[in-house]
């Protein structure tokens, strides 16, 4: 999904690593996926192998020095491992306490007694959309992948009707509804009004949650119905049962991060000041890595103590949380590497040279701009950055609503179709136990849905105000 923080995407200015033109390089990342996909479904090979394997081979075949190539893979691996790996690790543990402790249960419990099996795919879209206001894509995961497995597995329901309406509140939050990194920085590039993008987005987002989150996980549990994958669910012995924490301490353990970036988020607007302390020290307090530590240092008490944990159980759970996550890490790094070396390639500078001329109305080329680059990029973020940049010169004569539409048609092209140069996309697959042809039919798909429904919803907002 990201992957790249806002000064990773400097990268995309800078001189690309081979002079090849648009047509060696359109060929260039055709062959390079359709090898990823090749070694991985055909030959079972590890997906952190063949994306190694496919982001060299992509740097080879658009002209570029192999020692470039390798630089722009391992920089991207390293970048998002660096921004990515440390929240997933930090999620990991936080996700192992929730549920060594029998907090997970205990949420989990209080969500079935409390929703049926037809509500239950609207209460995980509501959960999800509400904790991912404020958060990244990758934290709101690793935050509810414990509650979404525990609640498929307890109450016997199919996997993907509970992830999709979690993954589809998230990634929508995401999207289209400030203060992520995305919006803002479209609303910066077209001078939309803050105030307004956050009023239509919420208001583009909530159709458009409800069918790529609960109406479309109807659709994608029959085509994949797979179990949750057991070596996410830790299991917990019945006399473990018999202490655990309360709902109401277990849920605010879980919230403490989402408070901690909204409360930076809303600092950040309301100050918008870098040199005023309380905006610095919420800057701080508010970083995702701040954030996530401060939940996992919380929840060793709130969660720990009600558990009677000692202090060898507390640093067992934190040893045995990250080892299922290392193959996970490896390959959503590689994942950013290919990215990373389709962006020096210079794959995003190709798309908008050829998208110059294109002549049609300036909502729906900002939307089919963000979309060529997220199907030729894997980045969201990037998506969105290079097609504000274009199209930001066609505000200057919009009205306040439709500059504020132009950001959110900006920010629906940017999630179309998720496939294997995201590192969100191998980030899905692997938290849910999905093979790649899977992760295409539920995950990829809901995302174009989310891009098409919102894009259309924009442009009749266009009509009607």
């Amino acid at each position: 999904m990201t992957g790249l923080s806002v000064e990773m995407l400097a990268a995309d200015t800078v001189e690309p690593i081979t002079s090849a033109g648009h047509a060696q390089l359109g060929v260039a990342v055709l062959a390079g996926i359709a090898l990823i996909v090749l070694l991985i479904t055909k030959f079972k090979l590890h997906a952190f192998l063949a994306l190694t394997i496919g982001s060299l081979a992509l740097g080879a075949f658009a002209g570029a020095p192999l020692d470039k190539a390798i630089t722009s893979f391992t920089t991207g691996l390293g970048s998002t491992v660096a921004g990515v790996g440390v929240l997933i690790a930090l999620g990991a543990i936080l996700g192992k306490l929730l549920a060594d402790s029998g907090g997970a249960d205990q949420i989990v419990d209080t969500i079935l007694a409390r929703a049926s099996g037809r509500t239950m795919p609207w209460a995980m879209v509501l959960i999800a959309s509400v904790i991912g206001l404020p958060l990244f894509f990758e934290v709101g995961v690793v935050l509810l992948i414990p509650v979404v497995l525990m609640v498929a597995k307890r109450g016997d329901y199919s996997l993907m009707r509970i992830g999709i309406p979690a993954l589809a509140g998230l990634s929508v939050m995401h999207g289209l509804v400030p203060p992520h990194p995305g919006p803002l920085i479209a609303i910066d590039a077209v001078g939309a009004n803050l105030g307004v993008t956050l009023a239509l987005g919420v208001l583009v987002a909530i159709p458009t949650v409800i069918i790529a989150g609960p109406l479309f996980s109807r659709y994608a549990a029959r085509w994949v119905d797979v179990p949750a994958p057991d070596r996410l669910i830790p299991q917990r012995t019945s006399e473990d049962l018999e202490k655990r924490p309360g709902f109401g301490a277990t849920l605010a353990t879980i919230l403490l991060p989402v408070v901690l970036m909204l409360s930076k988020a809303l600092v950040d607007i309301i100050i918008d000041d870098p040199a005023n302390m309380v905006q610095r020290v919420f800057d701080v307090v508010g970083s995702p890595l701040i954030a996530l530590l401060a939940a996992v240092l919380v929840g060793i008490f709130t969660l720990g103590r009600p558990a009677e944990f000692t202090r060898e159980r507390i640093s067992r759970i934190v040893e045995t949380g990250l080892a299922p996550i290392a193959g996970i890490l490896l390959i959503v790094g590689a994942g950013g590497g290919f990215k990373q070396t389709l962006i020096d390639s210079g794959v995003g500078r190709m798309v908008l040279d050829i998208s110059e001329d294109w002549s049609i109305p300036a909502l729906l080329l900002a939307w089919l701009i963000a979309v060529a680059i997220r199907l030729a990029t894997g980045s969201a973020t990037v998506a969105t950055v290079s097609a504000a940049g274009l199209v930001a010169p066609l505000a200057a004569d919009m009205s306040t609503t439709h500059a504020a539409l132009l950001v959110l048609a900006i920010g629906a092209g940017s999630l179309f179709f998720s496939h294997v140069n995201d590192a969100g996309f191998w980030l899905v697959k692997e938290y849910f136990g999905l093979n790649v042809g899977q992760t295409l039919k539920t995950w990829s798909v809901m995302e174009t849905i989310i891009s098409v429904v919102a894009g259309g919803l924009v442009l009749l907002l266009s009509l009607v105000i």
